[in-house]
């Protein structure tokens, strides 16, 4: 099982749509966090039959934007436990010794309404004692080193989001591959690079899953990375079944040339 996570800046183009299918067909994701669909709920349901998932919850977009959506497939026992329109939270495996709770959360893109946020997830921390993973867009930085170029980031807001970090008893999971999943290019030929997307969990997680490993892939319709998050148990499996390349494949036409153009 593995978990992907993406602010996929609207659902009405059908280049996204087919961007989230590759990415769930190469990853193999039972679990997929979508941020900003901008979908109403007969969309939705058509992108879950097409992409093939068996279970959906969403939060209704605002007007013509916002809007969260969780698929996963029947081989996850996923629980929603409650949603807003800045989170979907759900316990997986639930009554049983190995449940643990999964956070998809989207914080305010409005600076001044982020705090909003914060408070959200310190309620959230307060309801419940279990192995917590909390990923998605934060739309903040810890750091002013998870930002290249623009202006400097206020440490009063960072601070803010450092805070709510510390007091949910949170630690990032890192990364691998560049360090931003979010960039905004300029008129005038200058560019923004920053760390909003990442994934958060608690130290009884980190634990439980102590070999995870979080990718920030590639997009092309969108100016947010998506996030794809794998457990220890497929880190696992993976490595017990290595690559085997045959020889005898070179000698097949075109070989050579496909090789070389991927």
């Amino acid at each position: 099982m593995s978990c992907l996570a993406w602010n996929c800046r609207g659902l009405r183009n059908p280049y996204t749509v087919w961007e989230i299918g590759d990415l769930i067909w190469a990853k193999d994701s039972s679990i997929v966090f979508l941020a900003e669909t901008w979908a109403d709920e007969a969309r939705l349901k058509e992108i879950k039959r097409n992409l093939g998932f068996d279970n959906l919850h969403f939060v209704e977009r605002i007007n013509r934007g916002r809007g969260l959506a969780l698929f996963w497939k029947n081989n996850v026992d996923l629980q929603v436990q409650m949603s807003s329109k800045n989170h979907i939270d759900a316990i997986v495996s639930k009554g049983v010794e190995s449940a643990w709770r999964l956070t998809c959360f989207y914080v305010e893109p409005v600076t001044h309404k982020r705090i909003e946020s914060w408070n959200l997830l310190r309620e959230l921390n307060s309801w419940m004692t279990l192995h917590w993973l909390c990923f998605g867009d934060f739309n903040e930085i810890t750091r002013q080193s998870e930002k290249l170029e623009g202006s400097i980031r206020s440490q009063e807001h960072m601070q803010l989001f450092r805070d709510a970090i510390d007091e949910c008893g949170f630690m990032d999971l890192g990364f691998t591959r560049s360090q931003f999943t979010w960039k905004k290019h300029f008129n005038d030929g200058h560019s923004v690079w920053e760390r909003l997307d990442r994934g958060l969990a608690n130290r009884e997680w980190m634990l439980k899953f102590a070999r995870t490993i979080v990718h920030y892939l590639l997009s092309f319709s969108s100016n947010h990375c998506p996030i794809w998050i794998v457990p220890k148990d497929l880190i696992f499996s993976i490595a017990t079944k290595p690559y085997r390349f045959k020889e005898m494949w070179l000698a097949e036409r075109g070989c050579m040339d496909t090789i070389q153009s991927v």
